[in-house]
């Protein structure tokens, strides 16, 4: 069971773990499902990961960030577990670029917390991969053979098993839709089917997925198909050469019911491995 704080009467709330996120939206409604929809390295990828690092960080402490949640006074619940599922990388490949690109204390936390599937070898199944570059180990899939339907009754069953009260980080939908074996409504009706019964794991799950790595319409269909929606975007100064990284809730009636109409705008991030990611200003668009 995550740690829980004193109940107020309202609904409880998970926090992400990026405090400036957290102190405007109040957190994030038990059970939900967000997209992390980004450009290349705009910073969906850091986002969730160093949600996990400092949610465990918190976990340890035994007490939720009370003091970054701004005005908001909901109960907060803190995952158990983080639970990363990846097609392609191992878990050393991800610990190896935690350490490289995070705060130290980022890599120490998820060693000691990860709960890592590696789903290479349902993936590269059918593919002109040799099984031994996916490590020549199961993990995951130790027990039973590749499913001949695909890598997607593997991936639910690893949802299935680490889903209850965790942070689940999906990586990623789009190496899903870049494989031509592998039929993009399949995809959507799992997600869809996903959205409907995390709401008995009580958890978080984050799905990452590429911006325009599918067609418009099909993307917009993904959106339409979980509970909220963070697109992580460059942009660019006219008065400078630098270009920056920022955050917008594109979708999230919990989250954009709780932001004051001011705030109603996007983040502007940082990322560096001293203080990992965080939110430098708010701007109004």
């Amino acid at each position: 069971m995550g740690r829980t704080a004193p109940s107020s009467g309202l609904a409880p709330r998970i926090p992400s773990g990026v405090s400036d996120f957290d102190a405007i939206t109040g957190g994030l409604p038990p059970g939900s499902v967000l997209l992390l929809l980004g450009e290349p390295g705009a910073g969906h990828s850091e986002f969730a990961l160093s949600s996990a690092a400092q949610l465990m960080r918190a976990f340890d402490h035994g007490r939720a960030p009370r003091f970054q949640m701004g005005a908001s006074r909901a109960p907060l619940i803190l995952p158990r577990q983080v639970s990363y599922l990846s097609f392609t990388r191992s878990r050393e490949q991800l610990l190896s670029e935690v350490a490289d690109a995070f705060p130290r204390e980022y890599y120490e936390t998820l060693s000691s917390h990860l709960d890592f599937a590696d789903l290479s070898e349902a993936y590269f199944a059918d593919s002109v991969v040799p099984s031994h570059w996916t490590g020549g180990h199961r993990s995951l899939l130790e027990d039973s053979p590749p499913s001949p339907d695909g890598v997607l009754p593997v991936l639910a069953s690893a949802l299935e098993g680490r889903s209850q009260q965790s942070l689940v980080i999906v990586d990623s939908l789009s190496d899903l839709l870049v494989r031509t074996s592998q039929r993009p409504d399949e995809i959507l009706t799992l997600v869809k089917g996903l959205r409907r019964t995390a709401k008995n794991w009580g958890g978080l799950i984050y799905l990452l997925l590429a911006r325009n790595v599918t067609e418009p319409r099909l993307e917009q269909a993904f959106m339409d198909s979980v509970d909220a929606v963070l697109g992580f975007l460059w942009i660019h100064s006219a008065n400078r050469s630098a270009r920056s990284r920022a955050m917008i809730i594109e979708k999230s009636m919990p989250l954009l019911s709780h932001v004051p109409s001011q705030f109603q705008g996007r983040f502007v991030l940082r990322v560096n491995q001293l203080d990992g990611l965080v939110t430098t200003q708010y701007e109004r668009i």
